[in-house]
């Protein structure tokens, strides 16, 4: 593996560590500083529209003035997010900070982009699932470091902690190489890719599949502390199952062509609607959150579809509408997850599971092919994989 991708893996892995102490908890600590479910839900979707905003331009001046730049903001402001959340005497204090820490998923299309174009002879969706895992290793041990201090010394000093972490995160991120800014050339068609079919309608499909997947999950640390009756070190557990989950499905699910990965991720996800809405014991629910893992595995094989349908001159601007249009999904599925909590919990479990049913369908049904945008009168001289500059590293 080439010297950058092992640097974007160690400052991964490390933010994983750092984010995976705090980030399940979220909703607990709201409830903390006195919001009710339904608050809950809007915070979490205003969270949503905060990583909406950022998306479209951070992925347009990636392609513009590079990559490493912004993947440094957004390491940067991510621990200026943290350290704002650890200092927080209020809500509302918080919420600038939480806010804050949702734009620095601007990050995810420059980064995409980088490891994308730094790959080498890996596939896209591989390379994009091995650096998921490095995130998702240092996920596994963040919920259990952060319940134990949580119960020990309140959940405020996971914040302090993780903001440490980030900091090093930072430090690692900021010794990967730049990359050459590329530009398409003016007789291969500027913006016909943007209005492709194929590309429009895959829009649709992700944000279907992320809405299906995410509107179970934002709530669920509510109901496992208040209707399940467990304390914060066993919820800490649970998603830390869930992180070897991502890691597991990422390295088998990463090795199969992505849409089959695709499916199989939201095949893993609707097992975990099943679980929450039918099971019950600590055993059955590590099987659940262990299947949760399928949710960022699908994401990031949904993300990798993406190359087939664009060229690699519009990566970053690409892969920066689909994070919105998958923002845009999460900015929505908490505010219907918290009023359907207000009504019956189980509801999340049972609506969530009847739109992943509609999401698989959905996905295997109009998900892009290889060869589909070059076949079409759209792609015309636009082949993403005609080794234009950028497919492999410079």
């Amino acid at each position: 593996m080439k010297r950058d991708l092992i640097l974007v893996g160690i400052a991964m892995f490390a933010w994983g560590l750092g984010e995976g102490m705090f980030i399940f908890f979220q909703p607990l600590y709201l409830e903390e500083l006195g919001a009710d479910p339904i608050l809950i839900g809007t915070i979490l979707g205003g969270f949503g529209l905060a990583m909406a905003i950022s998306h479209i331009p951070a992925g347009y001046l990636a392609d513009r003035i590079g990559r490493k730049p912004l993947m440094v903001a957004g390491w940067f402001t991510g621990t200026v997010a943290t350290w704002t959340m650890a200092s927080a005497n209020s809500l509302p204090v918080f919420i600038v900070g939480l806010f804050l820490y949702g734009m620095t998923l601007f990050v995810m299309s420059p980064l995409q982009s980088y490891l994308t174009a730094a790959r080498g002879n890996l596939s896209v969706g591989r390379v994009i699932t091995l650096m998921s895992a490095g995130f998702n290793l240092g996920a596994v041990l963040g919920p259990i470091l952060g319940g134990r201090i949580g119960d020990q010394y309140g959940l405020r000093q996971t914040y302090i902690v993780a903001g440490v972490i980030f900091f090093i995160s930072l430090i690692v991120i900021s010794f990967i190489r730049p990359q050459p800014v590329e530009r398409l050339p003016a007789s291969d068609g500027g913006k016909r890719w943007f209005y492709s079919p194929r590309y429009l309608m895959y829009m649709g499909v992700i944000f279907l599949s992320i809405f299906a997947m995410y509107l179970p999950q934002p709530l669920t640390p509510n109901y496992l502390s208040n209707q399940g009756g467990f304390d914060l070190s066993q919820i800490g557990l649970l998603f830390s199952v869930s992180s070897i989950g991502v890691v597991v499905l990422n390295l088998i699910l990463g090795s199969m062509p992505a849409l089959t990965g695709f499916l199989l991720g939201q095949a893993a996800v609707a097992v975990f609607t099943l679980i929450l809405w039918w099971g019950s014991g600590l055993a059955w629910y590590l099987l659940g959150f262990f299947m949760l893992g399928g949710y960022r595995t699908a994401r990031n094989l949904g993300m990798a579809q993406v190359r087939e349908l664009v060229p690699s001159a519009k990566m970053g601007l690409a892969y920066g509408l689909s994070e919105t249009v998958s923002a845009t999904a999460v900015i929505l599925a908490p505010i219907l997850a918290g009023f359907l909590y207000t009504q019956n919990p189980i509801l999340m479990y049972a609506i969530g599971f009847g739109l992943l049913v509609l999401s698989i369908y959905a996905s295997g049904r109009f998900s892009p092919k290889p060869g589909d945008f070059e076949a079409s009168p759209f792609g015309t001289n636009l082949n993403p994989n005609s080794g234009q500059p950028g497919d492999t590293e410079g």
